[in-house]
């Protein structure tokens, strides 16, 4: 996805480089990896031989295999490895099996999209006591300092919560019953974004949250409770989306039931891939999204950092991501650790949605 060096930008480096400090802290003075990495360190201080384990929500989730394969791109590019582990249900129960084949492979770094925000903790502690450098990205974990982490946030959550509640205002007239479908109830990324949406709602009193469901990231589930969601409430004026598997269910559930578009209308996070034919015949005026890839690719340049001990949790600290620029960790703040911030989202629809190939 373009980006452009802005004030944003600058932010976003100073957190990440003081979220690469603390987690440096957690373990001790320096950085330990627990796999022998081999050669010489690279250009940004990276040691080759990495072994960086990525935890993805599920292993079927397309967004999570686009965002691991930018992971994979960053590690080719640093001499590292990644191996790409999760199951196939939007659980922490299915992550911690591949937390624990991180720490038996004596991995360098675990990159995790958190499934449950504390459930992870206490496995992933045993990863950090283990000397492996934790990154959390696209779903925080909230672990306090057992263990430290760096997340790698997509976007300012406030600012996707609020601009999805924007669109959808604009597109209906700022009035009628708007509903949420989200992915799992425990999403720690969905309850922030949803969160913020509350607070923005009371921008437009004429518009009224009667629901919000859970489709659990899986299409047959987000059918379900869409269909409940439009029989329980048939005059429904807008659904926000904010998961690409939600959105993109509801899109095509829409597209053969046109007539519910006369009164209703969809918004979230979809990738431009999925969503493309949907914009171009009228189902879906916008929604929003970043690279998912650049994404993975931001968070496998953190973990080879920390693992290699060119880069720190404290604030301030910098780091290079590659082709997207150099980071600085943002200092923690209510309910997030030390973080970087990828960029700002973009919003899609008829004009640029066939500029973009995720």
């Amino acid at each position: 996805m373009p980006r452009t060096r802005t004030a944003r930008r600058a932010v976003a480096a100073i957190g990440a480089a003081a979220l690469a400090g603390a987690m440096l802290t957690a373990c001790s003075s320096s950085v330990k990896t627990s796999a022998d990495a081999t050669g010489s360190p690279t250009s940004t201080g990276i040691k080759k031989g990495l072994l960086v384990y990525f935890i993805p929500k599920d292993t079927q989730n397309p967004y999570e295999v686009l965002a691991d394969k930018g992971g994979e791109k960053a590690l080719t590019e640093l001499g590292g490895k990644v191996v790409v582990s999760s199951g196939t249900q939007d659980t922490a129960a299915a992550q911690i099996p591949s937390i624990q084949a991180a720490i038996q492979a004596h991995a360098n770094a675990i990159v995790i999209a958190g499934n449950d925000p504390s459930a992870l903790c206490p496995t992933l502690n045993q990863a950090a006591s283990a000397g492996i450098a934790i990154v959390s990205f696209d779903s925080d974990i909230s672990c306090g300092t057992s263990p430290n982490h760096l997340f790698i946030n997509q976007a300012n959550t406030a600012q996707v919560g609020t601009s999805e509640v924007d669109l959808l205002a604009k597109e209906i007239g700022g009035k009628g019953q708007v509903a949420i479908l989200s992915a799992a109830a425990s999403a720690t990324n969905q309850n922030a974004w949803i969160g913020y949406m509350k607070q923005e709602l009371t921008k437009y009193p004429n518009m009224q949250l009667v629901s919000t469901v859970y489709g659990n990231d899986d299409p047959a589930t987000s059918l379900t409770v869409l269909q409940g969601l439009l029989s329980a409430y048939p005059n429904l004026r807008g659904i926000i989306s904010p998961t690409t598997v939600g959105i993109s269910t509801a899109a095509q559930y829409l597209d053969t039931h046109k007539s519910l578009l006369a009164h209703l209308t969809l918004t979230g996070l979809g990738l431009p891939s999925q969503m493309r034919t949907y914009v171009e015949d009228g189902t879906v005026a916008e929604f929003e999204l970043w690279n998912p890839s650049n994404l993975g690719y931001l968070a496998g340049y953190a973990a080879a950092s920390l693992a290699s001990g060119s880069a720190s949790l404290q604030t301030g600290s910098t780091f290079s991501g590659g082709t997207l620029g150099t980071y600085t960790v943002l200092a923690p703040s209510t309910g997030t650790g030390p973080s970087v911030v990828l960029g700002p989202p973009t919003v899609f629809d008829k004009s640029n949605v066939n500029n973009f190939n995720f």
